[in-house]
C-alpha cells in the first residue's frame, strides 16, 4: 500500500515538473526583473545612512541592509504561493473541487506536490539570474555563513515554504463558507507585505509593535530566514525560533485539514 501510494505521488510530482518545464521558460527573465527594485533600495538606504553619518540602524549596517533585502528575495521565492488561495476558493465556488471528492487523490497533497514542482523548476531555471545578482552584490556580504548557520537557514526556508502553502490553503478553504474571498485575500496580502519583513527588517519596529508582529507567523515567511542567514539570530533565540516556526507549520497543516473536512460536509455540487 505504501509503495503504491509513493509511486502515485512520484508520478504526480514528475508530471507537474514536466508541465512547468514546458511553459515556464520565463522564470529566468522574470527573476532577474524582480531584483531590479534592489537598485532603489541601494540608493535609498545609502542616503539614509549617509544622513545618519554611517551609524548602524536597528543593529544593521548599510551593507547588511542591502544583504538583507537580497536574502528576503530568496525567502519570498520560497514562501510565496501566488494564486493558491484564490484558486482553491474558485474551485469550491465553480464545483471543480468535486474531482477531489470522487477520485482517490487528496486535494491538499496534490496541490502541495504541484507547488513543490513549481519551486523546483523555478530554482533550476532561475539559478543563473540568482547567481549573477549575488555575484554582482557580493561586496554586501561578509562571505558564506558557517555550516550551522547555513543548515539552520536552509531549514527555515523549507519551513517557510510549508508555512506559506498551508497558510494560504487555509485561507482558500474559507470558500466553503463564503463565495467571495477576494477581500480577505487583499487584507492578508497587505499584512503579509508589511509584517513578513519583505518591506523592512522586523528589528526596526519599536518594542511593543515588534512583539506583536513576532506573535503572528508572517515574519517567518521572509524576515526570519533572511535574519538567520545574516547571523542576526543565533544561539537559544535561533533554536526557539525554529521550534516556533515548526509549530506554526504543524498548526496550519492541521487547520487546513480540519477546514477541508468540515467544508466538504456542507458542500453540495450539482451536474456532471
Amino acid at each position: 500500500m505504501l509503495a503504491a501510494r509513493t509511486a502515485t505521488w512520484w508520478t504526480i510530482l514528475r508530471i507537474c515538473v514536466e508541465e512547468r518545464l514546458v511553459y515556464r521558460g520565463d522564470f529566468m527573465l522574470g527573476t532577474l526583473m524582480r531584483f531590479l527594485p534592489i537598485v532603489t533600495q541601494v540608493f535609498l538606504w545609502g542616503a539614509v545612512f549617509a544622513a545618519r553619518g554611517g551609524d548602524q540602524l536597528a543593529g544593521y549596517t548599510y551593507r547588511e541592509f542591502i544583504a538583507y533585502y537580497l536574502l528576503t528575495m530568496v525567502s519570498r521565492a520560497f514562501s510565496s504561493m501566488p494564486g493558491l488561495a484564490s484558486m482553491i476558493a474558485l474551485q469550491i465556488r465553480n464545483g471543480e473541487i468535486k474531482k477531489y471528492l470522487i477520485q482517490p487523490i487528496d486535494m491538499l497533497g496534490f496541490l502541495l506536490l504541484s507547488r513543490v514542482a513549481h519551486k523546483l523548476v523555478y530554482y533550476v531555471v532561475a539559478l543563473v539570474p540568482f547567481a549573477l545578482v549575488f555575484y554582482v552584490c557580493r561586496d554586501y556580504f561578509d562571505g558564506w555563513p558557517d555550516t550551522a548557520t547555513l543548515g539552520a537557514g536552509v531549514l527555515s526556508l523549507v519551513m517557510a515554504f510549508l508555512l506559506g502553502f498551508f497558510l494560504e490553503a487555509s485561507i482558500g478553504m474559507i470558500g466553503f463558507w463564503f463565495l467571495e474571498v477576494s477581500s480577505l485575500l487583499f487584507i492578508y496580502m497587505l499584512f503579509n507585505f508589511f509584517f513578513s519583513g519583505h518591506m523592512f527588517p522586523i528589528d526596526m519596529l519599536p518594542g511593543y509593535w515588534r512583539t506583536l508582529v513576532e506573535i503572528i507567523p508572517l515574519h517567518y515567511l521572509a524576515y526570519f530566514p533572511a535574519a538567520v542567514f545574516l547571523g542576526k539570530i543565533h544561539g537559544d533565540a535561533l533554536t526557539i525560533g525554529l521550534c516556533v516556526q515548526a509549530a506554526w507549520v504543524v498548526f496550519f497543516i492541521v487547520l487546513s485539514r480540519v477546514m477541508f473536512n468540515l467544508g466538504v460536509r456542507r458542500y453540495a455540487g450539482y451536474g456532471g
